[in-house]
Formats: structure tokens, C-alpha cells, sequence
């Protein structure tokens, strides 16, 4: 019987120790991290999210439900949205965070830019086509001038109470050079707000990134488009590691209205001075910022500014990494690259 019983009690020391060693080896498997993502369509394009995890804490029905909340503020798309309501001219709306942090930055980059990047851009935006109806009106010199007293950041006013006052009923704002950017910036930040330390967001092209790949145990690399390419063509002129920045790229080289009688070509990047759709030097400008929200908006601003005054802007803004493709006296391809851009691409 003692021969019996200690080989009982050897037996449940080792089943003791296998069954320590399976809970250790289903502990580990279950603290291994990996990439979740989750894709889906929001402001006419889709998104993609990809964070580190070592569960599944995000689903896409809470992304979705932010981003359509977002559309509810500033979606010109949507005409039951709040900006839709402020356009037709109600000026009982009571804006809320979204539309508030947007005009504000947008009045910072406004003036920034001595008043080439300008949101109430949007009667002009409509009149070339590039508005929800895209319905392009006869334009001539004339009527461009007659839209034109509608446009300015001087003629709007966001009021303590939260309303928004127009000096004329017509003046439309039109953020969309902008608010894709401050989206992707706040889908990142309900990353974070959730304990993610590590994750990519990407919508309609803007992206922020945060912390890294550590699955792979890299950087989150991000490719820039060659603004020379065919449509059918994917081209790269650039890679690059993204950390903690927001990156935009704009360019002329893809939205392109063209008239159906005369035939002539207008790009989407209007010049709010003087209400002209026109290609200037610059073919592509890919900005990276702490946020992106900025990138979105002075990528848009650089397309239409001098090269003298982008640099001269930048002086001043050390945070603001930029990459501008553009052609020169000769017509020959060139790149202009900020001093901490060069230090982000991987050779």
C-alpha cells in the first residue's frame, strides 16, 4: 500500500506540474501582443486603423459611431450636419467641439499664411464643381469677383455662446481641406484614451502615427506618392518612418475637374485671393506635424503659396516637417526637403 500510495503522489506531482506548466504556457500565449485592424468607409473614402494589442479593445462599430458624430459637425456632405445648417444660414446653431477646435486652428493657419488657406473658400469650391453636388456653374472673371465678397475669414465670427455670425448669408464654409486631418488626430487620441500605446491611422489619405510596429519590432513606414506618376501607376519617391506625427500629402495631380464644352481643366486647390482654380510650381506638398490636423491644412496652404514665403513660414516652425515637389524656371522636376524630414526617410 505505501509503494501504491507513493506512486500516487508522484503522479499528482507531476500532473501538479503539467498543469502548472499549460496554465504558464496559455498565460504567455495570451500576454503575446499582436496587430488588430479594422477598415471601413467614412467622408466619401475609406479608413484603415492598425493597433498593438494583446487583445481585441477596439471594434469598428466605435469607430464608426466617432466618425459619424464628426460628419454631424462638419460634413457639407450631410445637410442635416451643423456646418450644412450654418451654411443655409441658420444662425441658431450651437457648434460644438469639433467645429470650434477646427475653425480655430484654421483662423491660425489663416493667418499664418497671410489668408491663402481660408475654409469660407466654399462658394467658390461649389462653383468650380468640387462641392456636394458637384454642379460646375458658367464661371467668368466677373462672376468670380461677384463670389469672391463672400470670402473671407474677416466676415465670420465664432461668438462666446457658442453660435457662429456671417456678414453675408452666402459666405459657406467648407473645411474639407482640413477636417479629414483633425479626424484622423481624433481616432488617434480614442486609441489612447483606451491604454493603446502603439498604433496607425490612416483616412483618405491622413495619417498620425504613434509609438511603433512592436510586433516587428520596427517603425511604422509610410510610403509618399510620386506626384509625376500615370493614374494606373504606383511610384514611390519617398519612404519614411513615422512617430508621434500627423503626415498630409496634397497635390493637383489627382482631383482635376474637366468643363464638358470648352474643355479646359481646373485643379481643386483654389486660391481664395482671387478665386482662381490654378496649378502653381508646386505639384505635391507632404507636410508632418505633433498633430494632423495642421498637416492637412498647411499642405493645402502651400500649394498656392511662393516657395520664399513657405520658407520663409517654416522658419518659424521647426515642428513642421515638409516635403514640396515642384518644377522649376526650366520645368525640370525638383524637391525642396526641411532639414528634420531628411532624417525621417529610410534609404
Amino acid at each position: 500500500m505505501k509503494i501504491i500510495s507513493s506512486i500516487t503522489m508522484e503522479l499528482k506531482k507531476l500532473v501538479s506540474v503539467f498543469v502548472f506548466a499549460l496554465l504558464l504556457f496559455s498565460c504567455q500565449k495570451e500576454e503575446t501582443e499582436k496587430v488588430f485592424i479594422i477598415q471601413g468607409e467614412a467622408q466619401g473614402s475609406t479608413y484603415a486603423v492598425k493597433y498593438v494589442s494583446k487583445s481585441e479593445i477596439i471594434n469598428k462599430q466605435s469607430i464608426d459611431s466617432l466618425l459619424l458624430a464628426f460628419d454631424m459637425s462638419l460634413s457639407t456632405y450631410r445637410p442635416d450636419s451643423k456646418i450644412s445648417k450654418i451654411n443655409e444660414g441658420d444662425s441658431t446653431i450651437v457648434v460644438d467641439d469639433f467645429f470650434i477646435e477646427t475653425f480655430k486652428v484654421s483662423q491660425q493657419i489663416h493667418t499664418e499664411t497671410n489668408g491663402l488657406f481660408d475654409p469660407t473658400i466654399g462658394v467658390l469650391v461649389n462653383a468650380y464643381g468640387f462641392g456636394p453636388t458637384k454642379e460646375k456653374i458658367d464661371l467668368n472673371q466677373s462672376k468670380i469677383d461677384s463670389l469672391l465678397q463672400f470670402v473671407g475669414f474677416d466676415k465670420v465670427k465664432l461668438n462666446e455662446n457658442k453660435t457662429i455670425s456671417k456678414k453675408f448669408n452666402e459666405t459657406y464654409f467648407d473645411f474639407n481641406a482640413i477636417a479629414q486631418g483633425y479626424s484622423v488626430d481624433l481616432v488617434a487620441d480614442f486609441l489612447k484614451s483606451k491604454g493603446i500605446q502603439n498604433g496607425i491611422v490612416e483616412i483618405g489619405g491622413e495619417i498620425f502615427a504613434f509609438g511603433k510596429n512592436n510586433v516587428e519590432n520596427k517603425n511604422w513606414v509610410i510610403g509618399i506618392d510620386d506626384p509625376t506618376q500615370k493614374p494606373e501607376e504606383r511610384t514611390l519617391i519617398a519612404k519614411i518612418k513615422l512617430e508621434n506625427l500627423g503626415m498630409a500629402t496634397s497635390g493637383n495631380y489627382r482631383k482635376v475637374m474637366t468643363d464638358s464644352v470648352s474643355g479646359q481643366k481646373f485643379v481643386h486647390i483654389i486660391n481664395p485671393k482671387n478665386g482662381l482654380s490654378q496649378k502653381g510650381i508646386i505639384l505635391s506638398a507632404t507636410v508632418l506635424s505633433p498633430n494632423c490636423i495642421e498637416a492637412d491644412g498647411y499642405a493645402t496652404a502651400f500649394m498656392i503659396m511662393e516657395m520664399e514665403n513657405i520658407k520663409k513660414l517654416l522658419q518659424s516652425r521647426s515642428d513642421l516637417y515638409v516635403l514640396l515637389i515642384y518644377a522649376d524656371e526650366k520645368n525640370q522636376i525638383q524637391q525642396f526637403k526641411t532639414d528634420n524630414f531628411k532624417k525621417l526617410i529610410l534609404e
